[in-house]
């Protein structure tokens, strides 16, 4: 018997490794653009090894991959025959990995996923019920596949964060809730960001908070503010790259990092970011922020890389197997402090 998500919660905390979309898409099993998870059914052995890579690093978590595997995306890449299967393999494959585990680790939750429809319009009630439907029926099939608990992300509209809520809710299951204002600071529907999330608790979500779009600068004061605002537990999992106040999200960043060849596309979001990626230091930093504000569910979103994931979980206190390989600079051959290094290599280190 695994653990439960609210017992960990409450006894260690929760690393949860969000980011597959990006990560699939860097290893070339994705299509940056339609960011459909196709990889559950094309490439499964691809999708099982990032979850075991995030698994290694310290994710209590294994998310079923079909953010973007609903009915709209499907349709939009003419495979919505392909709905059903691709979110099944998903989760089947979540639940494959998750008691892959020594025999001395406890095995990872799993969770079902569902996510921003893109589609939801406050003023169109038709849109708002395909949006019910498309959760729906992505539920029940999590559901039947035996998922821990539900996360419902990236809700840049309040309303339809509420209705992901309701929809998990029918299932009994857990729900962590996290949202991902853009750059106006607000949902789009105008409700206010901690007003957000204290309805969402006040309406019986498990976990309150926010993912995606936002670095570690531009999150952590939201975060805070959502910290002194509810009661139960608070999630946070920031993108790992540098916004700022004038740009908040990663959707309008500027290189200005002396980039000389710039997107075809005319953006650096989401396939020129890498020269405004955080290092490792930054996301340990807004980690431990985090986590000695009672924090209590953390990971990274969309960027995140396993390296990440370590950072978080030793802030957690855990030992992950990545541990092993963690750094060691004073072995390095030239910027190390170990007597057996030859000091004319040592003393070139600023010249190099």
């Amino acid at each position: 018997m695994k653990t439960g998500l609210m017992r960990r919660l409450d006894q260690t905390g929760v690393v949860c490794a969000e980011g597959y979309l990006f990560e699939m898409e860097r290893r070339g099993y994705l299509t940056a653009g339609e960011f459909v998870p196709e990889v559950a059914l094309e490439n499964p052995e691809a999708l099982k090894s990032l979850h075991k890579d995030f698994q290694h690093a310290g994710s209590d978590v294994l998310v079923a991959f079909t953010y973007n595997g609903h009915r709209e995306k499907m349709r939009i890449i003419g495979k919505e025959d392909l709905l059903e299967s691709l979110n099944r393999a998903a989760l089947q494959i979540a639940n494959e990995v998750a008691v892959d585990v020594p025999e001395d680790y406890e095995p990872s939750l799993v969770a079902g996923n569902i996510s921003n429809s893109n589609i939801w319009n406050p003023n169109d009630s038709r849109s708002q019920m395909e949006v019910r439907k498309m959760f729906s029926e992505m539920v029940e099939w999590a559901v039947d596949e035996g998922v821990d608990y539900f996360i419902g992300e990236t809700f840049y509209f309040a309303e339809e964060a509420f209705t992901a809520l309701e929809v998990i809710q029918k299932s009994k299951k857990p729900a962590v809730i996290t949202i991902a204002p853009m750059g106006e600071n607000v949902l789009r529907d105008q409700w206010d960001i901690i007003d957000t999330c204290k309805e969402l608790e006040q309406r019986g979500a498990d976990v309150v908070g926010m993912n995606c779009f936002r670095g570690p600068s531009t999150m952590m004061p939201y975060i805070t503010k959502i910290r002194e605002s509810v009661s139960g537990h608070v999630a946070a999992l920031p993108i790992p790259y540098r916004t700022t106040d004038r740009q908040p999200t990663f959707f309008n960043l500027d290189d200005t990092c002396g980039c000389t060849v710039p997107s075809p596309h005319g953006r650096t979001f989401p396939t020129a970011l890498d020269p405004l990626y955080c290092n490792r230091y930054e996301i340990k930093k807004f980690a431990e922020d985090a986590w000695s504000n009672n924090i209590r569910y953390l990971g990274v979103c969309c960027g995140a890389a396993p390296i990440h994931i370590r950072e978080v979980a030793e802030v957690m206190g855990r030992t992950p197997l990545a541990s092993r390989y963690s750094e060691n600079m004073q072995n390095h051959f030239m910027y190390g402090t170990d007597k057996s290094l030859p000091a004319h290599i040592t003393s070139y280190g600023d010249q190099a």
